[in-house]
């Protein structure tokens, strides 16, 4: 037996002598059962699927519908399909042999394609020799994007429908970029000027800066226009699919891509603040795309003043960064040595994404004691990391957090492309790590809603009522 696995078994012996007393007898009897069985997977699938699971908090909409019903949608609409990316368009550009899915078919081609298709399109049938894990991923989203566009509409309903089949009641999904239609070029100059003052970081610099393209911005009235066309978009599709009821309930994040230059940056960051600031679905901003790319590294600073900037023009209104998802190798060793602390003292965000880079934080002790105690939360995505990152077992610093009393949330990122559901978080969760008991887990499924940016207190109030009758249901019925 391994070193690590020696130790998880003797933490799992402590862990079943030593039950919190402050446990109700169902409480123990789901705890104990807990501790029987860690160590199979197969029985516990059965009990975490069966276990309510609250929120998904970091969820991304376009990386969590699976590849199947996108492609059978393709096929539908008879796009084309790039002969060796395996990405579909509606009208073929750029390089590679481009057929449509019709003439594919008639050739007899389709079928044995399918498959190949889907290994682009997600990590299905994975295996290392094929390709980069996150080259893999971060390429996956472009190829069927098209096509998912096309409808938001299945995509909704199908994660409403797999949410309630897995007894998940809330999800906060990173919905939909910004979409504007603002002539900025006359502000394009400031895109040299922020970068020379980040570059000297020189904050207050940044900051006046900041101020004087806001004004300019808010000068233009396409801006108002885009805040109410976009709330619309999401009120319409939300209200039309009948997506909150008695057993789940979806709010949506606004997401900025964090590649582009700083102005168009900044137009994005903005009017997705203004978005969250006027209405109660819209519940909070998000940045995305790799946080190792290129424009990322070099703008990273400069993104985490926008982000301070906007909360001090919009006060009211929530937001999670994606900082420290980054490994060792992926970046320069000085590189995983500050995103962390950026997001959090910089940027002000209320929940941290990811957070895997914690260890290499420059005074990552103080750095973890702030977080206890200001209660900012990460969002844990466990099979994510595992992928994109090869951050596991022992690698990851979960613990770290769990020992510095940092609260935690279990989350799935995209469950579509990564091909895994929160069920199997959890699961990775209680075989991987036994320090985490009934109690703990519980404390983390409570978090999901108690640190989700929902806006409405009664609605908050009503999804953490259910849930708790759910744990009643849910501990009654274990053998």
């Amino acid at each position: 037996m391994s070193t690590y696995k020696s130790m998880k078994y003797f933490l799992a012996l402590i862990i079943i002598v030593q039950l919190p007393t402050c446990l109700s007898a169902q409480e123990q009897k789901a705890a104990q059962y807990l501790q029987k069985i860690r160590n199979n997977e197969g029985e516990l699938t059965a009990f975490m699927a069966q276990m309510p699971k609250g929120g998904d908090l970091h969820h991304h909409f376009s990386g969590s519908i699976y590849a199947e019903p996108l492609l059978e949608k393709a096929i539908k609409l008879d796009y084309y399909l790039n002969m060796e990316s395996m990405a579909v368009a509606k009208e073929p550009s750029g390089k590679g042999g481009w057929k449509r899915l019709s003439e594919v078919s008639s050739e007899g081609r389709l079928d044995a394609m399918k498959n190949e298709i889907m290994r682009r399109w997600s990590v299905k049938d994975y295996y290392p020799a094929f390709y980069p894990s996150d080259q893999l991923f971060f390429e996956s989203f472009d190829k069927y994007l098209p096509v998912l566009n096309e409808e938001y509409a299945p995509g909704m309903l199908e994660l409403k429908n797999r949410a309630m089949a897995e007894n998940v009641s809330y999800i906060e999904t990173m919905f939909s970029p910004v979409y504007s239609q603002i002539n900025f070029s006359d502000l394009a100059f400031f895109d040299t000027d922020l970068r020379h003052k980040a570059s000297q970081s020189n904050q207050q610099a940044v900051l006046n800066l900041l101020e004087k393209l806001y004004g300019k911005l808010m000068q233009k009235e396409a801006m108002n226009q885009a805040v109410i066309w976009n709330n619309t978009f999401i009120q319409h599709l939300h209200d039309s699919l009948k997506i909150d009821d008695e057993r789940f309930t979806m709010r949506y994040q606004k997401y900025v891509l964090r590649c582009k230059n700083p102005v168009e940056l900044f137009k994005d960051i903005v009017i997705s603040f203004m978005s969250a600031n006027t209405s109660d679905l819209i519940v909070g901003v998000n940045m995305v795309t790799p946080e190792h790319g290129e424009t990322s590294m070099k703008d990273y600073q400069l993104h985490m003043l926008m982000f301070q900037f906007c909360h001090q023009k919009f006060p009211r209104v929530k937001y999670s960064l994606h900082a420290g998802e980054l490994a060792m190798g992926q970046v320069a060793p000085e590189s995983l040595t500050w995103h962390i602390g950026e997001a959090i003292h910089t940027a002000k965000a209320n929940r941290i994404g990811h957070g895997v880079g914690i260890p290499y934080e420059k005074n990552s002790y103080d750095l973890l004691r702030y977080m206890s105690k200001q209660k900012i939360p990460v969002e844990m995505n466990l099979v994510s990391n595992r992928f994109i990152l090869q951050i596991k077992e022992d690698k990851h610093p979960i613990q770290l957090y769990h020992q510095f009393k940092v609260p935690l949330l279990i989350s799935t990122d995209d469950a579509g492309v990564l091909r895994t559901s929160l069920t199997e978080q959890y699961v990775l969760l209680a075989k991987s790590y036994p320090f985490f008991s009934y109690a703990h887990i519980k404390e983390l499924v409570f978090n999901s809603l108690d640190y989700s940016f929902i806006q409405e207190p009664e609605v908050k109030q009503k999804l953490r009522q259910d849930l708790a009758k759910r744990f009643k249901e849910f501990e009654a019925k274990i053998p």
